[in-house]
Formats: structure tokens, C-alpha cells, sequence
């Protein structure tokens, strides 16, 4: 399987419950504190009525009835979730690793068995699943070596790209796909000559390299400039590299867009020259306002599926042949995809809620229709299609 002709989406897997065994608290719904009214992390409710194990929480409907949330430590959780994935179309999902997340103990328990029950329900569903690395987090170059530690748990411990042709681990150029995010950004304390020792084994250890590797870049790597390090070394390690990524969330709103798909056919130029494939982040909307109250609530809108559907088809009629979404299950930013809540909770926490005749899964359908316009079962349009 190539990444080719596929639209994948970033899946967080980070939200726990009190009482959900992972000892995690209300883990990503709050900072810290009493997760309540007027104190939590995430911008959107989810809809929970597929569920089968939700927990009850603070929080009250304008009918004053009880609201729940589920945790991604639960297996049902991620079950669910793939199912989601293959009812709508969406090819697979980056399962995100976080270097804080494989540095703690407690951390990767949980981070280890939401990413066993995604390796199994991406085989009961049929769906790509690959393993992202963030490194953010990441303080000096000496963290490469936790990495590299655990991608040997990986293939040591999980089997997780050996499993022969029954296996949904998405290969790319015949070898299994890793993605490293974080590579060249300018506010970052390692350095490039880090990355670059983790790419080489990645690729070319004798026991567990072998591998495509993706790198998740600035938005402005080609410039060398704004979000990015001024050194050419990066353009070097990029090309060492199999597909670039760049990072483009909360870089434009509905407006400002079309600089951006400027933006990407240029980077595409910049891949075909240097034989290097290149996929472009597409997004349906950003807010985390109660995250950080200072900034705007439903900060850059969704607009019934306009803004989302802009960058899908600006990113295909540029060139692209494949697509990243962020993110599957991101309420903290408000990114997410999957089914959100018409009715959520009311009083001092604000959540974003879709227009009126917007279904709670509108942009999972729409993730579904850009993965066929990718493999040619449907004709792109420039008008958002309507769900039936």
C-alpha cells in the first residue's frame, strides 16, 4: 500500500476519565484542576450517543440533563472510531506518539494500548494506520535516543510491521511509513543533526530500519524563514526523506488561503525536483479559547464545510495525491472530524456547535468524498458537496 491516493487523518488517542484505569484524571478535557464549568481544555463536545462505555461529568444541557464523555483508553473507544473511519471512507489514521507520552512510564502504558487497540481495529476495519512521532516536548538532541528506544518497543513488542500481508501498517515506496513531526521549526531545542542520525536509522539500521520516512515541516521550509530555521541543512535532510509534510494549521483562515495554495504548488515544483513527495495539511476549522481564554472563541470558523472544502480542493487541483486532516479526534484545537455534539453543554465553558442544517458528521463525510475524488470514483468540484 502507498500513501498514494489516500486521505489520512492525525489521531490524538489522549482523553481519559477518572475512572477509566489509567490513573490519567480528566487528562486533556483539563489542564489542571476541577474539570468543570468554566475550567476545561476543549472547544468542541463530542457526540457520545455510539459509545458503549461514556463517563458522566460536571456538566449540564440548556434541559439541565446529565452530559458524558469517553475515553481513549477504553478499546470500545477506538473501535468505534475505526468503524467511523471505514462507514465514511477516511483511509487510516498517523496514531500520534508524543515524545512526553513514550518519556513517562504512566504515559506510554496508556499511549501503548490505545495504539494496540488501533493496530487491531485498523485490521477488523480494513483501515491504514501508521505511527507519527511529535517531538514536541523534546529538550536537546539526547532525546533521539528515546525515540529510537521505543520504536524498537514497537517492533520488538508489537510486531507492528510484521505482521505479512494481512497487515494494515501503511508502506510507502514498499517500506513501512514513519513520520517525524516537529523537524526544522525555529523555536525547537535539538537540532537538525539529530534529526538526521534518527532518519539514518530509521532507514538504514540493519534490524530496524528499512522504513519510509515522512517529516512534518514548518510551513515555511522552502523560504528557510518566519516558522522555520534559516539553514539549508534542512532542504538536505528533507531530501534524504520520502514525503515532506508541511504544517499549516492556524496559518490562514477562508481568506487568506489562496496565498497558501500558491504556496503548495510551488512546494510541489520544489518535491518533483528533488524527488521527494510532498503532502499538503488540510484542517476544517481552529479554536481553543478555553484553552487560552485570551483567544478568540471559533477563532478560524468552519463556514458549512467552506473553508475545509477550499484547501481539499486547492490542494488536488495543485497537484497533490494525497492528504493529511488534523485532525480525527482534536476537540482541544477544535480540528476534529469526527461526530460533535448539536447539543452541548451550556454555562461558563462556550463550545462550537455546526449550523443548524449541519449534521454532527458532515466533515467526516467530506473527508470520505476527498479520499474518492484521490483514487478517481469521484469528480472534484469547487462547490462543497452536500451530504445526503
Amino acid at each position: 500500500m502507498s500513501y498514494k491516493g489516500l486521505v489520512m487523518a492525525g489521531y490524538q488517542g489522549w482523553f481519559n476519565s477518572p475512572d477509566d484505569g489509567a490513573k490519567r484524571g480528566w487528562n486533556h478535557y483539563v489542564a489542571s484542576g476541577r474539570f468543570e464549568p468554566g475550567n476545561c481544555k476543549i472547544d468542541m463536545w463530542p457526540d457520545v450517543s455510539e459509545y458503549s462505555k461514556v463517563y458522566p461529568t460536571a456538566f449540564t444541557k440548556a434541559d439541565g440533563s446529565p452530559t458524558h464523555l469517553f475515553s481513549s483508553y477504553d478499546v470500545s473507544t477506538v473501535q468505534l472510531h475505526f468503524k467511523w473511519m471505514k462507514d465514511y471512507g477516511v483511509d487510516g489514521v498517523f496514531m500520534q506518539r508524543f515524545f512526553a507520552s513514550i518519556n513517562s512510564d504512566k504515559d506510554l502504558a496508556h499511549t501503548d494500548k490505545v495504539l494496540s487497540a488501533a493496530l487491531q481495529a485498523s485490521q477488523k476495519n480494513r483501515r491504514a494506520i501508521s505511527v507519527m512521532y511529535d517531538l514536541s516536548g523534546m529538550e536537546g538532541d539526547e532525546g533521539i535516543e528515546v525515540i529510537i528506544k521505543d520504536w524498537k518497543h514497537l517492533v520488538d513488542d508489537l510486531k507492528l510491521t510484521s505482521k505479512g500481508v494481512s497487515q494494515t501498517y501503511l508502506y510507502h515506496n514498499q517500506r513501512p511509513l514513519i513520520a517525524i513531526w516537529g523537524v526544522g521549526f525555529k523555536d525547537r531545542n535539538y537540532t537538525l543533526k539529530a534529526i538526521d542520525k534518527l532518519l539514518d536509522f530509521l532507514k538504514n539500521n540493519a534490524t530496524y530500519g528499512g522504513c519510509s520516512v515522512l517529516l512534518g515541516v514548518p510551513a515555511f521550509w522552502r523560504d528557510l524563514k518566519d516558522d522555520a530555521v534559516a539553514d539549508s541543512d534542512l532542504h538536505d535532510l528533507i531530501r534524504k526523506a520520502d514525503i515532506v509534510q508541511p504544517w499549516f494549521v492556524g496559518r490562514y483562515n477562508e481568506q487568506s488561503y489562496a496565498r497558501f495554495n500558491a504556496r503548495i504548488i510551488d512546494d510541489l515544483y520544489w518535491c518533483k525536483l528533488n524527488h521527494v513527495d510532498y503532502v499538503p495539511v488540510v484542517y476544517p476549522g481552529f479554536s481553543w479559547h478555553n484553552m487560552y481564554p485570551r483567544s478568540p472563541f471559533n477563532q478560524i470558523p468552519r463556514n458549512r464545510g467552506q473553508f475545509y472544502w477550499k484547501q481539499i480542493a486547492g490542494s488536488i487541483n495543485a497537484g497533490a495525491q494525497m492528504l493529511y486532516i488534523a485532525m480525527f479526534d482534536e476537540i482541544d484545537e477544535g480540528t476534529a472530524i469526527f461526530k460533535i455534539s448539536k447539543d452541548p453543554p451550556i454555562g461558563k465553558s462556550v463550545f462550537i456547535t455546526f449550523e443548524q442544517d449541519i449534521p454532527g458528521d458532515y466533515y467526516l463525510f467530506l473527508t470520505g468524498y476527498a479520499g474518492e475524488i484521490l483514487k478517481g470514483s469521484k469528480t472534484l468540484s469547487l462547490n462543497v458537496p452536500l451530504k445526503p
